[in-house]
């Protein structure tokens, strides 16, 4: 498949944009993607044929037709869509059945003051597709940032941690937590395991567990997963709150 190409140039400019703001604590031109057709997923801005989308850092603050006309006056970097079709990269499945009440919770539409994350695709090419094979998009924005340009990323791929077996975990939050209404005592020790007390009955579950930054993943031995959080050394974990002892 031969994916429609952006000329070269345009990420060099818009590098070099980054890193003049960068170095000197200023302000960075805003991106303009023009001549797109737009799939907003915004019950009241709808479908746009040829329009344009106006970043302002990490969010969206202008879509529609004729944008492209100020984009001298906004220092914008232009990005030429013609042939493309944006789609926002995340869907709320609720919010475009159109069953959030309130504008803000649309999550993923392309709306002005909604975070700048989509993609931009060949006409053909569905947004599924996209997913499972990024490298088909002609651009991906994330948060306002290319994460991927001409197919290919501009970033490493995220290392997934080790879920393979038994290992040596080392850090702070290892030990005996105990839930507010002291039900459960949920021990974690250092060989990457966790051991859970309910109501007095002896290891109710276990399995085991990841610490990455201030989130713990589980894998329980019944073959579930679930998350918590550690915030100012206090657990929060499925509803409840534990400290350590």
């Amino acid at each position: 498949m031969n994916t429609p190409m952006f000329d070269e140039s345009v990420l060099a400019t818009i590098d070099d944009s980054t890193a003049a703001a960068d170095s000197t604590g200023g302000r960075r031109r805003p991106l303009m993607f023009v001549n797109a057709a737009i799939h907003t997923l915004d019950p009241v801005i709808g479908d746009l044929a040829a329009a344009d989308l106006l970043l302002g850092g990490d969010v969206i603050v202008g879509v529609g037709p004729g944008l492209h006309t100020a984009a001298t006056d906004d220092e914008a970097i232009v990005i030429d869509c013609t042939g493309l079709t944006i789609v926002p990269a995340v869907v709320d499945g609720v919010a475009a059945a159109g069953l959030r009440t309130r504008p803000a919770d649309r999550v993923g539409t392309l709306t002005p003051g909604n975070p700048a994350t989509f993609a931009v695709v060949p006409g053909n090419i569905a947004l599924e597709k996209i997913i499972w094979r990024p490298e088909q998009a002609a651009a991906i924005v994330v948060d306002g940032e290319i994460a991927l340009f001409n197919g290919e990323r501009r970033s490493p791929a995220p290392v997934e941690p080790d879920r393979s077996g038994p290992r040596a975990v080392d850090g702070p939050y290892l030990g005996m937590w105990i839930d507010e209404t002291g039900f459960i005592h949920q021990e974690l020790t250092a060989d990457g395991r966790y051991d859970e007390t309910r109501g007095g009955r002896p290891h109710a579950y276990q399995g085991s567990f990841w610490i990455d930054g201030d989130r713990i993943v589980y894998r329980d031995d019944l073959g579930f997963w679930a998350y918590g959080r550690f915030v100012d050394d206090v657990l929060h974990h499925a509803g409840y709150v534990f400290h350590r002892r």
